[in-house]
């Protein structure tokens, strides 16, 4: 497999903690994006992205800053996976936007973005991050759903493992 990193915004500890799940299941390498990890980006081949939503659908603090510069990097060839957290009792209209906006700013980078999951099971009324039908990454609920958590995570990182070749 090649290199995977795993990047991560968080303000409250919840995207972080993911983040380190992954990074443990994958056996991977976990960033903060604070760190503005700009040189372990290039190095990887295969990335995944993750960010919680805050307020009426705004990027994570961390990543208002860094995703100016990850645009600006050669993606071109890499394999990216996203992963979102919201919640989608209080905020039904921007659930898991923060995914979304990512998901926008790198669709025409030369990247692939994989680990698209169908929204049947989630209980939302609107998100940026629902394109064409489908979730552009993995959606997580922490406020209303976290014993879900798991399973999700599990079967999703079993989609993208066969894309991180």
């Amino acid at each position: 497999m090649k290199k995977t990193g795993i990047f991560y915004g968080s303000s409250t500890g919840n995207t972080e903690s993911v983040a380190k799940s992954i990074a443990e299941k994958l056996k991977a390498e976990s960033y903060n994006v604070d760190k503005n990890p700009i040189d372990e980006i290039q190095q990887c081949q295969n990335l995944v992205l993750g960010t919680s939503t805050w307020g009426l659908g705004d990027l994570q603090d961390d990543w208002e800053a860094f995703l100016p510069a990850l645009v600006k990097t050669d993606l071109t060839g890499k394999t990216i996976a996203l992963f979102g957290l919201g919640d989608s009792s209080s905020y039904p209209d921007t659930f898991v936007n923060g995914m979304g906006t990512i998901y926008e700013a790198l669709k025409d980078k030369g990247c692939t973005i994989v680990g698209r999951i169908n929204p049947d099971e989630y209980d939302f009324d609107d998100s940026s991050a629902n394109v064409d039908g489908k979730f552009v990454g993995l959606p997580l609920d922490e406020d209303n759903e976290y014993d879900q958590t798991g399973k999700r995570v599990e079967k999703w990182l079993e989609q993208i493992s066969s894309e991180f070749i």
